[in-house]
């Protein structure tokens, strides 16, 4: 059997460095100057003015950039008496607000890109083709980490609008990638994943619902896992594993010994990860009219992780 067990928490080092390098990044891209890229506002408004785009809600914008209430509500009203957003109510829902750039806003922004650009320019020009190369390869993997890291999976109630509309659009995927198409019928029931029958995660990004996976009880001792699903823009981060740990730890709560699963001969992808996790292929365990493939895993771990 294969232990399955918490994540193991962050030594010193790895904090240290995490720290060292965002002292380093801040002060060297100017993130702590009050006149960010030379212009007359700190990195907060200018951020706040890049991000309105073509007009966004502030309720948005207060969960794509983590702002509390209070401070985006100052800094947007100090951008309105700067002549450079408009603030407006919708006449379909009075209790939102609208935030969007006036003339002199989009001005502003164009400079700000051109005055970014130019600051990343400079930077990059010291260095050699092959280093400027390796920086790109790097901050891109820099980024798809730390966008793995700021996701966060919590246990919901299988009948929970989050769980079923991470079904739907589960659905909806396969769907179209399985040449018989897909019956939404198949979906677990939200008491098969609820409770003692079994659990349901969903991973959430900024707020949003970007991945889940189901785990149901097969028989005294079995688990099944199904529907692991990612969102499109959110694949290649490595979440469909974390999904999957996720379960895992969950069959251990349920004093599963064994998880089993069945996968389309569609889902090449999926097929790679299981047997990556451990997962060995097996004859067919149920008659499943989606699968061509069947694995199984077998584990042990304890309740206190």
């Amino acid at each position: 059997m294969e232990p399955v067990t918490n994540p193991v928490p962050p030594d010193g080092k790895d904090v240290a460095a995490f720290r060292q390098f965002n002292r380093y990044f801040t002060r060297r891209i100017g993130a702590l100057d009050d006149h960010y890229l030379g212009q007359d506002r700190p990195l907060g408004e200018a951020r706040l003015l890049f991000e309105i785009g073509d007009g966004v809600s502030l309720r948005e914008l207060r969960g794509r950039l983590a702002l509390d209430a209070g401070y985006l509500s100052r800094m947007a009203k100090s951008l309105e008496a700067q002549g450079l957003v408009r603030l407006t109510v919708p006449p379909h829902d009075t209790r939102l607000r609208l935030i969007e750039l006036t003339d002199a806003g989009r001005v502003e922004v164009k400079e700000q890109h051109r005055r970014a650009n130019a600051l990343a320019a400079g930077l990059l020009t010291t260095l050699t083709a092959p280093q400027r190369t390796e920086l790109t390869h790097a901050l891109a993997t820099t980024q798809r980490l730390l966008r793995l890291a700021g996701i966060t999976v919590a246990l919901v109630d299988g009948a929970a609008e989050d769980a079923r509309a991470c079904l739907d659009a589960y659905a909806a995927d396969i769907d179209a990638r399985f040449p018989e198409g897909f019956d939404k019928a198949d979906l677990v029931r939200p008491d098969e994943v609820t409770g003692d029958a079994g659990a349901f995660f969903v991973a959430y990004e900024e707020g949003r619902p970007v991945a889940c996976g189901a785990l149901r009880t097969l028989e005294p001792g079995v688990g099944e896992i199904r529907h692991v699903w990612v969102h499109p823009d959110a694949r290649r981060l490595g979440l469909a594993r974390r999904i999957l740990t996720h379960l895992e730890l969950a069959a251990v709560e349920h004093d599963f010994s064994v998880v089993r699963l069945d996968t389309h001969a569609a889902l090449t992808e999926a097929q790679a990860m299981y047997r990556a996790c451990g997962y060995a292929e097996i004859p067919a365990y149920v008659d499943h009219v989606y699968a061509d493939h069947w694995f199984e895993k077998r584990i042990t771990g304890s309740r206190n992780g």
